[in-house]
């Protein structure tokens, strides 16, 4: 794999760290937001991750030339397959003076772990931070590299 195909997955992995974290900040935010535009507490989100395909014209160049690949995932980088709402992910509690409260007194909140949102975001952020220190070596090379040509 080269630099530039390097750097493309890293990009890739930065951009979906980057949604990971924006969806764990928003349910956090929520944690107790009973009441939301669609109706009903707010919903625990979650990212999936998956591996990105390589484009149409990818494809079929790979197959014109012969350079189909031998690991089906070398050189792919990460994309964000869609953001999960968890439907089940509602605690409720007695509060009749709640304004939210449903006529036996019941208030709907999300069942958001505050302990598990901020592992995932300082896991995410790790992950981000990671990426970034890639792309600075590959700088770092790719200068190296630039330089050998001027002796």
């Amino acid at each position: 794999m080269g630099i530039l195909e390097t750097m493309r997955v890293s990009l890739s992995a930065l951009t979906a760290q980057r949604v990971r974290m924006d969806v764990t900040a928003s349910n956090l935010a929520n944690v107790d937001t009973t009441r939301t535009p669609q109706g009903g507490p707010y919903l625990r989100r979650q990212v999936v991750f998956a591996t990105e395909q390589p484009s149409p014209f990818a494809r079929l160049v790979q197959t014109r030339t012969g350079l189909v690949e031998t690991t089906p995932s070398a050189g792919r980088g990460v994309q964000v397959a869609g953001i999960v709402v968890d439907r089940r992910a509602v605690r409720e509690v007695y509060d009749p003076t709640h304004p939210d409260a449903d006529a036996n007194g019941i208030v709907r909140y999300p069942d958001i772990d505050v302990v598990s949102e901020m592992t995932n975001l300082m896991a995410a952020t790790r992950a981000y931070e990671a990426n970034v220190t890639v792309l600075d070596a590959l700088k770092t090379m790719a200068m190296r590299a630039l330089s050998i040509g001027r002796a």
